[in-house]
């Protein structure tokens, strides 16, 4: 029997239409959760996860990014993020159309980012633009395995850096392939196969969005970018000790040192597993089964009283996404 809908449809943001992906419950909606994907990826590889999480009542809302995904409509456009204002937009906006309209009766919104987008979402919660308009109505932020710093594996050199960060100034829509190891994402052999004939995830981003990524992730493991605990209440990391794409004990640090103002945190270490927690063979049921626990035990818990602050500013409301029901 059939304990969700899945939906399709577009949203239209900055000029472009971004594919979405929706997972509503059969049944009364507990909570929801707006995800975000990470590098050369789509939300079309998170179905089980999504589909565990609907059929205990956590809507799930998913789009690919501007430049990833089905949101590419023409080899131009594969990696096409534009600037890091352009990606914390567009994700922003994806959001508000999503966030209780009244916080006394409508279900609570979380949201969640993986490797890419776990940085992105991190950047997003601590965006002074952001926080009245969506970060103080976001009841929860969840990091799976977020991109904070290069695992050993990935990290490039000093010179390849700052000559990628150069030539991002110079050549921002130049393309330029790098592939992440599909055997270093899953430790699932059928996982790390579909990884290498999925044609949608194309390992091409262009110089900008390479220096966007590199300038957020030098800004987070640095601790200049850290969400405020006057507006982020709750936050869960998850994170594999064997990380091959991103660095798990950058990851701990930042949860360590620089999650201080966020009164409610929590920090899992999955012992031994790999980058995607959600699809890392069938011990990934117990991420599915950890994510919906702390979502579904936050939703009637009591909320963790902020410091206030005034200095945000927000911007102007999206309209909602179209969808096309498909079961």
């Amino acid at each position: 029997m059939t304990t969700f809908t899945e939906q399709e449809g577009t949203f239209d943001v900055g000029g472009k239409s971004l594919y979405t992906k929706t997972f509503l419950p059969a049944g009364p909606i507990k909570a929801k959760l707006v995800f975000v994907h990470g590098f050369s990826d789509h939300v079309g590889r998170y179905t089980a996860f999504f589909s565990a999480l609907a059929e205990r009542g956590i809507a799930v809302y998913g789009f690919d990014q501007r430049g990833w995904g089905r949101s590419v409509s023409k080899p131009s456009e594969k990696g096409l993020t534009g600037p890091t204002t352009r990606v914390i937009a567009d994700i922003a906006a994806f959001v508000q159309p999503h966030l209780p309209a009244s916080p006394s009766s409508d279900p609570p919104l979380f949201v969640m980012g993986h490797s890419m987008g776990g940085g992105e979402v991190l950047t997003l919660a601590a965006d002074a633009t952001y926080q009245d308009s969506v970060v103080r109505h976001v009841r929860g932020w969840l990091l799976e395995s977020p991109f904070i710093s290069f695992s050993p594996e990935e990290q490039p050199s000093w010179l390849k850096i700052n000559a990628g960060r150069l030539a991002g100034r110079l050549l921002p829509r130049h393309q330029l392939y790098h592939e992440l190891a599909p055997a270093n994402l899953s430790r699932d052999a059928a996982v790390v196969q579909s990884i290498g004939e999925d044609t949608l995830m194309h390992n091409t981003g262009t110089l900008e969005g390479l220096a966007g990524l590199l300038d957020r992730t030098q800004s987070l493991v640095g601790g200049a970018t850290r969400p405020r605990g006057d507006a982020v209440r709750s936050v869960w990391f998850g994170h594999g000790t064997s990380d091959k794409a991103t660095n798990f004990a950058s990851s701990k640090n930042y949860f360590d040192k620089f999650l201080d103002a966020v009164p409610d945190k929590q920090f899992k270490a999955y012992d031994g597993w790999y980058h995607q927690l959600h699809a890392d063979g069938p011990c990934s049921a117990e991420f599915y089964r950890d994510v919906g626990d702390w979502i579904l035990a936050h939703v009637d818990a009591p909320t963790p009283t902020p410091t206030p602050t005034t200095d945000a500013k927000p911007p102007a409301p999206a309209a909602a996404p179209s969808t096309d029901a498909k079961l």
